[in-house]
């Protein structure tokens, strides 16, 4: 099948990553990297500083104290969770402000989340698990911006996420899927990132060709969709839980643990939802 040439050449169609969010994922790879060159390198752009620090005093942090800088954010909240900040404020700067998109940047800012919190609790790096929450639908964004009307037919279309996947494949020659991942890939993100954002389409009993810390990541993201950005599936825990179990033995997953982690972090953002 042909490839729609305008997307033939991901590297042009694919937005640029922005400067400052190559040297931070370079920032991130060291594991020796420390609080002030990560601070001081968000705030060598200003917007991008000033955003971060007032995404991290709305409410969904519930923070006692307001921070002023960068730095204090960084203490209050963690490396990897104001890096992701910064990534997810960065991603929606590459792409055209519409209405169309902001559900995709709402659903992933709690994705990403979500998933950083859950995985801080399993021994799953939070940085890699909070982008790979955010980058999870970011093909979508790059087939809204190249066709919006095509695409937003194909999503109308479609029963679920594998025929939509199937469908773009045949309109466009490519899945959002597979987008995701060479956008992932171009920003410099980890190649456990970029894996889980391509695989996560598949049925889980698909998951099992993957190495194990992509097949966590994989599970952690599946249990978010299903228990906080599904509302059909969240209101039905128990059999969610049914099907989460064999999965989670299958990534290597303790499941009391991470049942634990998903239902303290579900029970923080429901708080939050109630305030706002």
């Amino acid at each position: 099948m042909t490839i729609d040439p305008q997307l033939r050449n991901l590297n042009i169609d694919l937005p640029a990553c922005p400067g400052t969010l190559v040297k931070l994922s370079l920032l991130m790879a060291d594991e020796n990297c420390a609080i002030d060159p990560l601070a001081a390198l968000i705030e060598t752009d200003m917007a991008l500083a000033s955003a971060v620090v007032r995404t991290v005093n709305s409410a969904l942090f519930g923070l006692l104290k307001r921070v002023e800088t960068v730095h204090e954010a960084v203490r209050y909240l963690g490396m990897a969770q104001v890096a992701g900040l910064t990534y997810e404020i960065g991603l929606r700067g590459a792409f055209p402000p519409s209405p169309t998109l902001q559900s995709i940047w709402d659903r992933a800012g709690v994705r990403g989340l979500a998933m950083g919190r859950i995985a801080r609790q399993l021994d799953v790096d939070p940085w890699q698990a909070h982008t790979a929450g955010l980058f999870a639908e970011s093909g979508r964004a790059v087939l809204y911006a190249h066709d919006r009307t095509r695409y937003v037919a194909l999503e109308q279309q479609a029963p679920d996420e594998a025929q939509l996947c199937a469908s773009e494949i045949e309109a466009f020659g490519v899945s959002h899927a597979a987008l995701g991942a060479a956008l992932c890939q171009s920003w410099g993100l980890s190649r456990e990132v970029t894996d889980s954002v391509r695989a996560r389409v598949n049925n889980p009993g698909q998951w099992t060709t993957e190495r194990p810390t992509v097949q966590k990541l994989l599970a952690i993201g599946h249990v978010v969709d299903l228990l906080v950005l599904n509302p059909e599936t969240a209101s039905q825990p128990m059999a969610v839980w049914t099907t989460m179990e064999p999965i989670a033995h299958q990534v290597g997953l303790h499941f009391q643990s991470f049942q634990l982690a998903t239902m303290r972090v579900c029970e923080r953002l429901n708080v939050h939802e109630r305030h706002t």
